[in-house]
């Protein structure tokens, strides 16, 4: 796991030129009281939902699998939905990032803090944390309430 910032932006720039796109995948979790599995990595700010980028040879499906258990110990134990794909423009050109509803899961063991991921929590939709993700909470609107699609995380 790459967590120096300048490494970062270096790979990013390396990513846009030899490639074409970049798709990530991403895990709603939801609990049996409809609360959501944040984490708080440790290279970026804000809280998320978990989730990564899809490797060379690696299918969408297995690339959120292989996030929920590296970041958060979640074990799927059903079909993930997924509820849609959304353009990620802002954060790197020609990223896009797939949301994958989960409410079959387990969670045998919580993986401790380490320099991906320094905290994980579960939140009720109406009691996040303020540092949020606007994207994140873009999600949880259009999951949990309704509210209107849009095509950008």
């Amino acid at each position: 796991m790459v967590t120096n910032p300048l490494l970062i932006k270096a790979l990013q720039h390396y990513w846009r030129f030899t490639r074409g796109l970049t798709m990530g995948a991403q895990g709603m979790v939801l609990d049996a009281q409809q609360r959501v599995l944040l984490v708080r990595h440790g290279y970026r700010p804000g809280w998320h939902m978990p989730g990564g980028g899809v490797e060379k040879n690696e299918a969408i499906a297995e690339t959120l699998a292989r996030e929920l258990q590296e970041e958060a110990g979640i074990e799927l134990t059903g079909t993930p939905e997924l509820f849609g794909v959304y353009s990620h423009f802002d954060a790197f050109p020609a990223d896009h990032i797939a949301l994958f509803v989960v409410r079959e899961w387990s969670q045998a063991r919580v993986p401790p803090p380490n320099r991906e991921i320094a905290e994980q929590r579960f939140f009720a939709a109406n009691d996040l944390p303020d540092d949020t993700t606007i994207g994140t909470q873009r999600r949880l609107a259009e999951v949990l309430r309704g509210a209107p699609r849009s095509g950008k995380w």
